[in-house]
């Protein structure tokens, strides 16, 4: 059963290099480990600005979906944070956080003081270091598209019960085709850091249904968020496509970016649309 729901409002190391491997293995790899670097320097700004996840219509959509219950042990897979594991311990769920940088792995484990129920380890999604068919539900919240995707999804297989839910959350701006959505994007595209690639991997989103054998659901929430200046500094700056303080880019993205705010905000508060993506199902096989 498939829903589908829509709310209205480089080089490698000669370490790599002597890997009998094929190479796009090899590059797979060097991406992988590329990715687990991109929010260095940015997790406490991150903690502080990015948008939280609305936890009761997550839970209630995947009591409703999967029969999500407490006692259910959760992987949050590319955790950050832990904004995401947050959601699963408020339903009282024991989680693993599963983290590779250790900035954001670090800013977890300050979790750990309210959440008894709550374990982080240092691990990736394509190797999480957890047992084969151990986990009912494999979660990921805006890090899915960071992900070596065929290999991160056979080490979901390995570790999700024959019976276990795969759950995908993103959310954040949204990238729509009005001008205030258009000149932000174009920001980022031409004064940001390597956000080709970022926006590349953003579409995988488009086609999850593909990686779903049977119960796909999906839901969309669209929201609006008011942005003071700093707020909206903040969360820019948490996104990795952007030039940090030090970078040759950061003091012409920083203008450019105040000029945007001032053109677009009005008596100081900037009014953006946000989009929330919610996929959840069981894998193929294969």
């Amino acid at each position: 059963m498939r829903t589908r729901t829509r709310a209205l409002r480089f080089q490698p190391s000669h370490a790599l290099q002597s890997i009998k491997c094929p190479r796009s293995y090899v590059l797979s790899i060097i991406i992988s480990m590329e990715n687990t670097e991109r929010f260095t320097g940015r997790a406490a700004i991150y903690e502080r600005y990015r948008l939280r996840y609305p936890p009761d219509t997550i839970l209630n959509l995947l009591r409703a979906w999967c029969g999500l219950q407490p006692n259910w042990l959760i992987a949050d897979v590319g955790a950050g944070t832990g904004m995401f594991s947050e959601v699963f311990l408020s339903n009282d769920n024991p989680v693993i956080a599963i983290e590779p940088n250790q900035e954001m792995r670090a800013a977890c484990e300050e979790l750990l003081r309210t959440w008894p129920h709550l374990e982080v380890r240092d691990g990736t999604a394509e190797a999480t270091g957890l047992a084969n068919a151990s986990i009912n539900m494999v979660a990921a919240g805006r890090a899915f598209h960071w992900f070596d995707i065929p290999r991160a999804l056979a080490e979901f297989r390995r570790i999700l019960q024959p019976d276990g839910w795969l759950v995908l959350v993103s959310l954040g701006r949204d990238k729509g085709e009005d001008p205030q959505s258009r000149d932000f994007e174009h920001l980022l595209t031409h004064h940001g850091i390597d956000d080709h690639y970022a926006r590349a991997g953003f579409r995988v989103h488009e086609n999850l249904h593909e990686f779903f054998a049977t119960d796909h659901h999906h839901f969309e929430i669209d929201g609006q968020q008011q942005l003071d200046w700093e707020t909206f500094l903040g969360q820019t700056l948490s996104l990795s496509v952007v030039p940090q303080p030090g970078h040759p880019r950061a003091e012409t993205f920083h203008q450019l970016l105040h000029d945007y705010f001032n053109t677009h905000a009005t008596n100081g508060i900037l009014t953006a649309s946000t989009k929330c993506w919610i996929d959840a199902g069981r894998l193929s096989t294969q």
